[in-house]
């Protein structure tokens, strides 16, 4: 399904990767991320890691956050394009995934009239649609280890003992939202939140934008990520074997 970009942006013959993904929680979209980064040159732009190195840093940015969240408020929407923004400026010509903003469809305008200004609209938009009865069972199948955060499936990714991490040989434990209920708590923010920002994306005029729904079969959800990005975005270049992550480069942390 093909998702437009703002109007009056004319289709880019060959575009560089400016991507948003969405899902349901614990459907594995931070997993897909993950591999795209690991593959690709690409930056990955993580909301959470770059409030907590603002705060870290004292910068303007992160004295707000630190005072609002120390009063246990929510950060601005603003504020957090500010955020975004500070580092997206500096990768302007580059390929990226934004990971944590936006949420919400405000958040989703404020994103596209700072991208539009600039003449650098979202490019792709992934939404991972995975039924709710396999998240469950894959939550069910979920161990972790806290300190690193490696994750494990006893069903598809099992560690080489059960029970120990396969790198230090520690226990593996389950973590505490993981739980119906909890997640049916989650469920339902993502649809009272995400579920009308997908919406907004898919209602707008057809230019610079798609939409790639990732439903169905659980096998081919990285095959078919990895084959769009591989013939869609020619701007995207595989990583040599060898080469470390460039400075600054964030990792985006797995969500599954």
């Amino acid at each position: 399904m093909n998702l437009p970009g703002a109007e009056g942006t004319p289709r880019d013959a060959n575009p560089s990767l400016r991507m948003l993904i969405f899902g349901k929680p614990c459907a594995g979209k931070g997993t897909l991320a993950s591999k795209l980064t690991d593959k690709y040159d690409i930056y990955s732009v993580s909301t959470g890691d770059l409030l907590r190195k603002h705060i870290l840093e004292r910068t303007d940015i992160g004295k707000e956050a630190e005072e609002i969240v120390a009063r246990g408020g929510l950060l601005p929407d603003e504020l957090v394009l500010d955020l975004v923004a500070q580092e997206l400026d500096t990768l302007r010509n580059k390929n990226w995934i934004l990971d944590g903003f936006p949420r919400t469809q405000r958040q989703g305008r404020l994103l596209d009239n700072y991208l539009g200004k600039r003449n650098l609209p979202v490019s792709l938009v992934v939404n991972v649609d995975i039924r709710d009865d396999v998240i469950l069972d894959w939550i069910a199948d979920r161990w972790v280890h806290i300190p690193s955060g490696r994750v494990y499936s006893t069903s598809y990714k099992p560690p080489k003992v059960p029970g120990f991490d396969d790198v230090t040989g520690e226990p593996l434990t389950k973590r505490p939202d993981d739980t119906p209920e909890i997640f049916s708590r989650r469920l339902d923010h993502y649809y009272a939140q995400t579920s009308p920002l997908l919406y907004y994306y898919a209602s707008r005029s057809p230019h610079a934008t798609r939409l790639l729904n990732l439903d169905g079969d659980v096998n081919l959800l990285w095959p078919t990520l990895d084959s769009v990005v591989r013939e869609s975005f020619l701007t995207v270049r595989e990583r040599p074997p060898t080469r470390a992550r460039l400075p600054g480069q964030m990792q985006v942390r797995s969500s599954l």
